[in-house]
């Protein structure tokens, strides 16, 4: 049963575009941005909105995507967690399906306006285009045909080269107008990360998505087999740090990332 009252209805459309996700979108295009700074770009603040204006577009349009074209996994979805499972605001009936395709249609032509908007305004360089498109197209796929990569196992690989790749790349590009290797040693650990956090959100959806078809690689590997993947994924990332450090990622901030490496020992243990 649909409920119609529009205060309830509000929040719940809400809640459907995963605003603490969002979090991330910031955050990965602000190390992006620093980076530049940190190479010597000055700091250009109508690249910075625009960059974020994409991010946060693109975002939307995959959260709302993700709604709609992951309904059935969503309500055959028993373990639900705050990061798995969707907002189950269709499962639970409170917004018909309708307003997750409208929407999907809506936050689409937004991104693709924020992108141009970035590119025409900014004026970057060439590669400005082609990275943010690129995230804007897989985005897109993770769930919605004709890619689906969520459903073919590849979606957690593809959430992290947008999120932890493309989105630093581009906060990074609109500011400097050049790529470095600075950004590209330092999203190589974050891969890894994000791919292992993708795993530990898959394994409370697992059976539900076996039921409807959705192949991820929870699914695909079984879970011991996924949270040894997990766990080796966390080691090379940190594995990586001396390395990337010897290539030029700045020490200070290989020694910070490597602090952390008992927390990830702590999760590796309980994953396992």
């Amino acid at each position: 049963m649909i409920i119609t009252s529009w205060p309830i209805q509000i929040i719940a459309f809400v809640r459907m575009g995963r605003p603490l996700f969002l979090a991330g979108g910031f955050l990965m295009h602000a190390l992006g941005a620093a980076m530049a700074f940190h190479t010597g770009a000055p700091l250009n603040l109508p690249a910075l909105i625009w960059g974020q204006a994409a991010v946060t577009a693109t975002q939307l349009m995959t959260h709302y995507t993700n709604e709609y074209f992951d309904q059935a996994a969503d309500q055959l979805n028993s373990t639900p967690t705050t990061w798995a499972g969707g907002s189950r605001v269709l499962p639970e009936g409170t917004l018909p399906a309708s307003s997750a395709s409208i929407t999907v249609i809506l936050t689409s032509l937004l991104s693709l306006a924020a992108i141009l908007g970035a590119i025409a305004v900014v004026r970057p360089g060439p590669l400005a285009a082609p990275i943010l498109l690129l995230a804007a197209v897989l985005a897109w796929g993770y769930t919605a045909p004709p890619l689906r990569l969520a459903y073919r196992g590849w979606g957690e690989l593809t959430v992290g080269v947008i999120v932890t790749g493309l989105t630093p790349l581009a906060g990074f590009y609109l500011q400097a107008g050049r790529l470095a290797a600075l950004p590209l040693l330092a999203i190589a650990p974050l891969i890894c990360l994000q791919v292992a956090s993708m795993l530990t959100v898959g394994l409370p959806d697992a059976a539900s998505d076996a039921q409807v078809g959705k192949r991820t690689l929870v699914v695909c590997l079984g879970g011991a087999s996924a949270a040894r993947l997990h766990n080796l994924l966390l080691l090379t990332a940190y594995a990586l740090l001396p390395l990337l450090a010897w290539a030029g990622l700045p020490l200070p901030v290989a020694i910070a990332a490597g602090l952390t490496a008992p927390i990830a020992a702590a999760q590796a243990w309980r994953m396992q």
